[in-house]
């Protein structure tokens, strides 16, 4: 018989978490050893717990599953299943890679398939040795070959006229519960209802950087970045607005905006 799978559940989202927890712990041959909510949380947690296999939701705010990817260190890499609200056809770019993928709502008989996908490469050591590389490769041709066009406008509903906000002109987006607050370069302010992850998917990542768990900025506006105490930092819009920076995403800024 196969040797019990130890495994974590990484998802923002509470209940899609839980309902996957949940379904694995219907499997006498798995045991969960932990579960993160955040990408951040994810990384730390498997490096401490090392499980043979880790299920990442591929969008999280701040770091998301192919950040969590490449931030673990190739000796505690466990074997990765990437849990998506994509469709088949965007993910078959790196299904042959990883050891598989699952759709929301995750189905138990299709959950099985993974684990034993999963307990066939544990029985293959040399499998698992090169997961990290083939990960990392496959998660590049994903997003080179399956992601949509960006999003190039914004439709904003304003009582009986629908504005069109081209992204372009967009110097921030503030989260606030279910609704975005969208702040242009002339400060001109739009809210729509739309979580802030899915519209960070849809914009070109070369234009615009996550400051914090809730906040968007567009790199070309951000025109000085303030340093604080402890390490973090305000970013500074051409527009005038403040935003903070959250002590992870001041890593991320101090490497792609103050660095020559």
């Amino acid at each position: 018989m196969s040797a019990t799978l130890r495994v974590v559940v990484v998802d923002d989202e509470r209940p899609a978490r839980s309902f996957l927890v949940a379904l694995l712990r219907s499997f006498e041959d798995v045991t969960v050893v932990g579960e993160a909510a955040s990408g951040k949380e994810a990384v730390a947690m498997i490096e401490k717990e090392k499980p043979d296999l880790a299920f990442l939701d591929w969008q999280m705010p701040e770091l998301d599953g192919m950040g969590v990817v490449r931030q673990l260190r190739k000796q505690t890499m466990p074997l990765i299943a990437f849990v998506t609200a994509y469709d088949e056809y965007a993910v078959r770019a790196f299904e042959v890679n990883a050891v598989d993928y699952l759709l929301k709502p995750v189905d138990k008989s299709r959950l099985r398939e993974t684990l034993n996908r999963a307990q066939d490469r544990m029985d293959h050591a040399e499998i698992i040795a090169e997961q990290a590389s083939r990960v990392g490769q496959a998660l590049d041709a994903y997003e080179s070959a399956a992601r949509p066009p960006f999003l190039e406008r914004i439709p904003v509903r304003h009582r009986e006229e629908v504005v069109i906000v081209p992204v372009q002109q967009i110097a921030s987006i503030v989260a606030d519960g279910e609704l975005l607050h969208i702040t242009t370069l002339r400060s001109e302010r739009h809210t729509i209802t739309y979580r802030l992850k899915d519209l960070e998917r849809m914009l070109d990542p070369a234009k615009f950087i996550r400051l914090g768990r809730g906040t968007l900025a567009n790199v070309d506006q951000i025109g000085k970045v303030a340093v604080m105490p402890g390490g973090t930092h305000v970013a500074i819009l051409a527009n005038g607005q403040r935003l903070p920076v959250s002590r992870i995403q001041s890593r991320v800024v101090r490497e792609r905006l103050l660095k020559l």
